[in-house]
């Protein structure tokens, strides 16, 4: 299974709730719920005390704006980049959003996810 081979309207079914579920639980701190989705070799990497830190500490990790503008999808290999355009509730501007999706024993994962 690839997810590349989906459609654009295949992908966006699956994107947009996973990423929905990113930001409400970055902004309540739920650091269990956030990683739910997140591929094994992505929570390998992750240092639990750096992004506790994050959830502690960010300012714009707890203020995202829940409206998301959906910027484009880039297909590579066995992955899609899913692109948003993100706001903080208490910080002007706007931020490029990321979140990198595939197959993993059967079913979506989350690859990365950022923002910048």
């Amino acid at each position: 299974m690839n997810i590349i081979d989906k459609t654009d309207e295949e992908i966006l079914e699956i994107a947009h709730p996973m990423w929905d579920d990113l930001v409400n639980y970055s902004n309540k701190g739920q650091y269990g719920k956030f990683i739910k989705k997140f591929s094994y070799d992505l929570l390998l990497g992750l240092n639990e005390v750096e992004v506790g830190n994050q959830f502690a500490h960010s300012e714009l990790a707890r203020n995202l704006v829940e409206e998301r503008d959906f910027l484009g999808i880039i297909r590579r290999g066995q992955h899609v980049t899913v692109l948003y355009r993100v706001r903080c509730k208490t910080r002007e501007g706007e931020w490029l959003g990321r979140m990198v999706l595939g197959y993993e024993r059967g079913e979506v994962r989350i690859f990365a996810a950022s923002i910048f």
